[in-house]
């Protein structure tokens, strides 16, 4: 299959034809994108890719519009826009483009379509509003994206066109940063479960890097773990384990006595030579070497079983 054309609406855009655009310009580099509704352009050809205009959908013919009647609904009801048809079909391969290996991308593909590629088809079609992100409604992603059309009285030939490219160039680097971000969790997973086997039964995690960690304890059912340790940059870090990954709940504080201390005050206060930081909400903390943060973990482990220990007797 030789695509030469990438054939899209004139005038105005919106989201859905702008990310269609970043997964089908990474596809096919050479072809051309060519904003039309002249009926030469938007009949189905063997040269050409047509979304978002056009009157119909069949993807053998390499035409992906949702505007019409009877227009495509995903499994469970849900309408699609034309990002989501053109995600539905290339965008396994898009994600091996990138670079995604072949293990993840079935996992990284249905990730990207229920936590991104949805909400753009239900608000292209009126399913959702952006009055549900309440007063952050203006930054969402679509309404950013618009607000790159020319003004109304901008009437200067190629303006749309102009407006088009300078969205499309921020729409490709947020999915692309999207999927590398997506990709760089699975890759973290497999190295904190292998963390977590040579962990056993105690309480603290020392990861090699800094890294995505939740995920991968929830996976494992490391209930036990309290804590996580890495090094960075020039020092190392203690972090907690939120409970869950809407709140900031830990499974364990650092101790009260740290909060808000640093250098001295905190040396001070929890005998650790080296202890340089403590974060007032306790969730992480600082040492300048890996001998100093295990020290504070130990200390941060026994007062948070101990705190257990007498929660559970009352």
């Amino acid at each position: 299959m030789s695509i030469q054309y990438l054939v899209t609406h004139s005038g105005g855009f919106h989201a859905d034809e702008l990310l269609s655009s970043v997964i089908l310009t990474r596809l096919f580099p050479d072809a051309k994108i060519v904003r039309s509704r002249a009926p030469d352009w938007i009949t189905p050809a063997t040269d050409r890719i047509i979304y978002d205009v056009g009157g119909a959908y069949d993807a053998n013919a390499q035409i992906f519009d949702h505007h019409q009647r009877g227009a495509p609904l995903r499994e469970d009801g849900q309408p699609f826009s034309s990002f989501g048809l053109v995600w539905k079909h290339y965008g396994k391969d898009y994600l091996a483009v990138l670079g995604v290996p072949v293990g993840h991308v079935d996992a990284i593909h249905e990730s990207f379509d229920t936590k991104f590629v949805l909400p753009i088809d239900l608000l292209d079609n009126g399913a959702l509003s952006p009055a549900t992100a309440g007063p952050l409604a203006d930054l969402t992603l679509p309404s950013l994206l618009e607000t790159l059309k020319p003004v109304f009285d901008d009437r200067a030939p190629g303006s749309d066109d102009r407006g088009f490219q300078a969205a499309l160039s921020i729409a490709r680097a947020i999915v692309e940063a999207g999927i590398a971000q997506r990709a760089s969790k699975l890759r973290a997973e497999s190295m904190v479960l292998e963390a977590i086997a040579a962990t056993g039964d105690r309480h603290v995690l020392e990861l090699q890097m800094g890294m995505p960690f939740r995920p991968a304890i929830v996976k494992a059912g490391a209930d036990h773990l309290l804590f996580v340790v890495h090094p960075r940059d020039k020092d190392w870090c203690i972090t907690g384990i939120r409970k869950s990954e809407n709140s900031f709940e830990q499974r364990a504080d650092l101790p009260a006595a740290w909060a808000g201390l640093s250098n001295g005050d905190l040396e001070a206060v929890c005998g650790v030579e080296g202890a340089s930081f403590c974060h007032n909400a306790r969730f992480i903390a600082a040492a300048r070497s890996r001998e100093a943060i295990l020290a504070m973990a130990d200390i941060a482990v026994a007062e948070a079983l101990q705190a257990d220990k007498l929660t559970t007797e009352a």
